[in-house]
């Protein structure tokens, strides 16, 4: 079998190495127009950072998993086409600021129905509104002679940084198709795939709607219990109660049981505000008001945090952070990836900008090219980027952790203390330190909901 992977971003990037590694007679190729991605995927620098990626993409690359620009020529030789590509939140128009921007997908259509000479199974892997497989479909049908496609919907479920592992181990594959015998003969095809490492009571199928919806509902579910420890987490504040300690409590109960219970400055991330934003705008479309009300609620609470977050900061430095200096240790959304969509580390970071301090940024994986794109219309001399940890916080008055890397609870906070103006304020956005430990060393030490 031959497969493409049109889009050589993080999701077709982690899936085609884990389809090549764990299938060694299936050809992949992942395709894509931008040579500059295509050539760090070829190079010992990937575009992507995973743990573990690296050592599968050795393994398999130039065996059974190619990277190309050539895009014509892997839609010809395909037997089923993954689309991979971004759909990000509209930024205009019609349905601006909650509608997925299509217009990605769109192209990918008219390319495929362009040089596509057979029969073809289309993958829906991108992250995507219900009903686009009806668009897929038409575009195909009407820019085609007599070609016959099977457009399925098979959403990934990756948790950025442990990604290898969920592709290894998933809880569940979903692929959606219709219920025709064309239809399901194409479930069944790319089922067989994944059945070679996952065991098939894990593989569910359903009808192509309920496939594209289970994501975003999915996605909202777990954005919502974020939201809501989060929403918590002030409550302890104003009451003097430790987040942590709630959290264990509630965690404990069967029905509700412990993840996605650790409360921080916010979710980040290509997915959860995306996939909610777009069930926000289904909800409208169908005239279900409260229903939209109640989801677009869960990212103001987001928004709320974050903002919440910066303004402790501004307000425990006597209500003034011009040309303070400020440590933030870390920038990506999570720990484990470089990707710094949505971070929240965005929004703190503008919003200490705007007050004019001055910022010494560091993060173990994200280029400081990457950290300046981001902060490209607030920074200005005021920003740094830093090479170490100790080099953001050398004679910082405060630091703000922000994303919750490993090596930051092994820092040496005696060294970092000494070098600081007293007081000397940090402020664990993560809640992973020691704050009982910071305060016998000298700081003003909190975290979220602590």
């Amino acid at each position: 079998m031959n497969i493409c992977c049109i889009g050589a971003g993080y999701v077709g990037g982690t899936t085609m190495a884990i389809i090549a590694q764990r299938c060694p007679r299936v050809q992949t190729t992942i395709v894509d127009m931008n040579a500059a991605r295509i050539a760090a995927w070829n190079s010992d620098a990937l575009p992507v950072y995973e743990p573990g990626l690296e050592e599968i993409i050795r393994e398999v690359r130039g065996r059974n998993l190619i990277f190309s620009t050539d895009i014509a020529g892997a839609i010809k030789r395909a037997d089923l086409i993954f689309v991979c590509v971004n759909t990000p939140t509209k930024t205009y128009g019609l349905g601006a600021g909650r509608a997925a921007d299509l217009r990605y997908i769109e192209s990918v259509a008219r390319t495929i129905a362009e040089h596509a000479g057979s029969p073809k199974i289309i993958v829906e892997k991108s992250t995507i509104p219900v009903k686009t497989a009806e668009s897929i479909s038409a575009i195909l049908a009407a820019n085609t002679r007599g070609i016959r496609f099977q457009v399925l919907s098979n959403p990934e479920f990756l948790a950025e940084g442990t990604a290898i592992g969920d592709l290894q181990n998933p809880d569940r594959v979903l692929i959606g198709g219709e219920r025709t015998p064309e239809g399901e003969a194409a479930v069944k095809t790319l089922a067989e795939i994944y059945a070679s490492w996952v065991p098939r009571e894990r593989i569910i199928t359903t009808s192509l709607w309920s496939s594209e919806l289970s994501k975003l509902v999915a996605n909202a579910f777990l954005a919502q219990r974020i939201s809501s420890i989060n929403a918590i987490s002030a409550v302890c504040e104003a009451t003097g109660a430790d987040i942590d300690e709630v959290a264990h409590v509630i965690g404990r109960d069967s029905r509700i049981g412990p993840k996605f219970l650790k409360a921080s400055i916010g979710f980040g991330g290509s997915c959860f505000q995306k996939d909610i934003l777009n069930l926000v705008y289904l909800c409208d479309h169908f005239g279900l008001s409260e229903v939209a009300a109640y989801w677009e609620h869960v990212v103001r609470m987001n928004d709320h945090q974050k903002k919440r977050f910066s303004t402790r900061i501004v307000k425990a430095l006597f209500n003034t952070v011009a040309e303070k200096k400020i440590a933030i240790l870390g920038f990506a959304f999570k720990k484990n990836t470089n990707d710094v969509r949505e971070s929240p580390a965005i929004a703190v970071c503008r919003d200490l900008l705007a007050e004019h301090a001055r910022l010494s940024v560091y993060d173990p994986k994200v280029t400081p090219e990457d950290i300046r794109r981001e902060l490209a219309d607030a920074a200005d001399s005021r920003l740094t980027i830093a090479r170490t940890a100790y080099e953001a916080c050398e004679g910082a008055h405060a630091i703000a952790l922000l994303t919750e890397w490993d090596e930051f609870k092994a820092l040496d906070f005696a060294r970092i203390f000494a070098s600081m103006p007293k007081p000397a304020f940090v402020f664990d956005g993560r809640n992973i330190l020691d704050l009982p430990k910071l305060r016998t060393l000298g700081f003003q030490a909190s975290g979220i909901g602590r």
